[in-house]
């Protein structure tokens, strides 16, 4: 009789309104908070961008029913994404894109293989978070429909942003 494995799982705590009010206390130190982070989709390919937050968890609109491979070469005929990390900061004039960092992904519908490199993607979200913008290896294309969305998302929040961000997006 065989035994049913138990999968293991990794869970995010994602921290809403710090609990400890600014007291510090057992485990805040550590805490990560992913409260104001989202992810965007490049399909320069379509000419748009889009928001699924199902890629917190892998589980987007492009990712699901794929098997992800880590060479390139192995999804030859994949169409190009960009999963952009976007993290908003507050200040006391408003919101600003605090990190913006890119992730190259491939897909390909027809065989349900893609390619990324899912440390990649983890390591560039943790960048995002530490307020970093990381999107010169972007293609020009790309840069300029996420530029375009950011702006229209929210103007204002755009216009806090850095100059690094508007400068690498728009050169």
């Amino acid at each position: 009789m065989e035994q049913e494995k138990k999968k293991k799982t990794i869970g995010f705590n994602i921290i809403k309104n710090d609990p400890t009010d600014g007291h510090g206390g057992f485990g805040a130190g550590g805490a990560l908070s992913l409260e104001n982070i989202s992810p965007v989709f490049v399909d320069p390919e379509e000419g748009e961008a889009f928001v699924d937050i199902g890629a917190m968890h892998a589980r987007s609109v492009v990712e699901k029913g794929i098997k992800f491979l880590p060479n390139k070469e192995d999804v030859p005929n994949g169409k190009l994404y960009w999963l952009v990390w976007v993290t908003i900061e507050r200040l006391e004039n408003g919101p600003y894109y605090a990190g913006v960092t890119g992730c190259e992904m491939t897909v390909d519908r027809e065989v349900r293989r893609g390619y990324k490199i899912l440390a990649e993607h983890v390591n560039l979200m943790d960048k995002s978070l530490k307020r970093k913008i990381i999107v010169n290896h972007m293609d020009e294309k790309s840069r300029k429909i996420l530029a375009d969305f950011l702006q229209k998302h929210d103007e204002g929040t755009w216009n806090r942003s850095s100059s690094q961000l508007k400068d690498d997006l728009l050169s």
